[in-house]
């Protein structure tokens, strides 16, 4: 099953990769905490959660929403982003400084369109109603689902696992249309972004819809949503006056997460204030590709970076409903990681972009 999976480099904390390596699974609770706080730059100690949420479909239910004819016919918002110069990337303390998130540099934008959320499944659905496309999980088989989203018989089923990341299960015929495994659905998540898309699978949704992949600068610069060097799409505070403004992860990665911002798994992708911009998620929820090859050294040419790796790898940046500040902080607006292109996970997704004389 996985004589494709390539065995030359090792996953980021914060995504497996096809790239990574496997090892036999791991099912025990201590195992996991092991493996998390051996991880950790900064352990810290964190209050214990009100209760341990087990399988999204048993703790989403009533936030899902049914994949309707008007979900299936609606278009998605795409809002115009003005050019102008901003400042890219963070010195914050808090940085994870091998990632290439400094040094703070000026760059200039030109005038684009981005859409308002990621893609939905229901959105999805359609392009591969349309076209007959097979996304790379579909292709590859199987792709990656966080550990706690597996049921037991489909978990009775695992074999391996990510070697430094042991949350991330390999699961056989987890896909787009089956986020969890073959015993699972997005019946009741039409709303919500898809996930196990590629970056290639990406690209072939945009081209399908006459879009494309946003640069990376061009999603900071609408993340950040006007505001200048802010940590969050709405500020420096993550939570303003006790209100959730994003999806990530509560409680004790990774093993208790009691979804005190509402949602274990993914939230529909109109959730939560828009930023200043009017956009939607841009921190937490799913990950984001970002048409960019991923390079830390930013006054280097891109292709000579590059070489120095076996194998092209793409930006992500957004972080996800997984992520914790005492290990992922990385859902910060100038955070950003690495993965190869033909990567799926149960927390990566997209949104689209357009030049303004295409549209």
């Amino acid at each position: 099953m996985h004589d494709q999976l390539r065995q030359n480099t090792t996953s980021c904390c914060c995504a497996a990769s096809r790239g990574g390596h496997l090892k036999e699974k791991i099912t025990s609770t201590a195992a996991l905490e092991n493996a998390a706080s051996s991880e950790l730059d900064t352990p810290s100690v964190y209050p214990t959660p009100q209760s341990d949420i087990s399988y999204i479909n048993n703790i989403e239910g009533t936030s899902n929403q049914k994949v309707t004819d008007m979900a299936w016919e609606k278009e998605p918002e795409l809002i115009l982003i003005e050019g102008g110069r901003f400042l890219m990337g963070t010195n914050d303390p808090e940085a994870f400084a091998a990632d290439g998130e400094g040094p703070v540099r000026e760059v200039q934008i030109d005038s684009f369109y981005l859409d308002a959320c990621t893609v939905t499944n229901a959105e999805f659905e359609r392009f591969v109603k349309d076209t007959g496309y097979q996304t790379e999980a579909e292709q590859f088989g199987w792709s990656f689902v966080f550990h706690s989203f597996v049921t037991s018989q489909t978990a009775a089923q695992v074999r391996t696992v990510v070697q430094q990341t042991p949350w991330w299960w390999v699961v056989e015929g987890a896909n787009w249309a089956h986020p969890e495994g073959p015993d699972t659905h997005i019946r009741d998540r039409g709303e919500h972004p898809v996930i196990h898309i590629s970056w290639n699978d990406a690209n072939a949704y945009c081209h399908w819809a006459g879009k494309r992949l946003p640069t990376e600068a061009e999603w900071e610069y609408a993340a950040r949503g006007g505001l200048i060097q802010k940590k969050y799409p709405w500020g420096d505070t993550l939570r303003p006056e006790g209100q959730h403004y994003c999806n990530i992860w509560q409680g004790v990665f990774p093993t208790k997460n009691n979804a005190a911002d509402g949602y274990a798994g993914t939230a529909p992708s109109r959730s939560f204030p828009p930023n200043g911009y009017g956009l939607y998620n841009m921190a937490g929820n799913v990950w984001e590709w970002c048409a960019d090859n991923y390079v830390t050294d930013h006054e280097k040419p891109v292709m000579a970076e590059a070489a120095f790796h076996e194998e092209v790898r793409k930006v992500l940046k957004g972080g996800s409903y997984l992520c914790h500040r005492s290990y992922c902080n990385r859902y910060r607006v100038a955070a950003r990681i690495p993965n190869t292109p033909d990567t799926s996970t149960g927390h990566i997704g997209f949104r689209c972009a357009a030049n303004v004389l295409t549209v």
